[in-house]
């Protein structure tokens, strides 16, 4: 589980920390923190894409999104009788 978090949790929180920080273009001095490399970055996947530079910032969250749930959806599969024992001691219900 611990390489799960690292593997799934770091990128997600490297990629909204330099979306966050340069979509309000608080770079500390680092240029890839800039708004300018903010547009340079959408603009380039834009054209490679074909597709408006302003429309990739939401296909990428609900990309996310989906990846969010397929993923703790395989945890859930792969832990169901732990899961199922938990839920079964926490409000006892019969277990299966």
């Amino acid at each position: 589980m611990k390489w799960l978090m690292i593997f799934w949790g770091g990128p997600v929180i490297l990629l909204t920390g330099w979306y966050s920080l340069s979509y309000y273009d608080m770079s500390f001095g680092i240029f890839m923190l800039t708004r300018e490399a903010h547009d340079l970055v959408f603009r380039v996947y834009g054209h490679v894409l074909g597709i408006p530079p302003e429309s990739i910032p939401p296909l990428v969250a609900r990309a996310m999104v989906v990846d969010t749930i397929v993923l703790f959806g395989l945890v859930a599969l792969r832990k169901h009788r732990q899961i199922a024992s938990w839920f079964g001691a926490r409000f006892g219900g019969a277990t299966s």
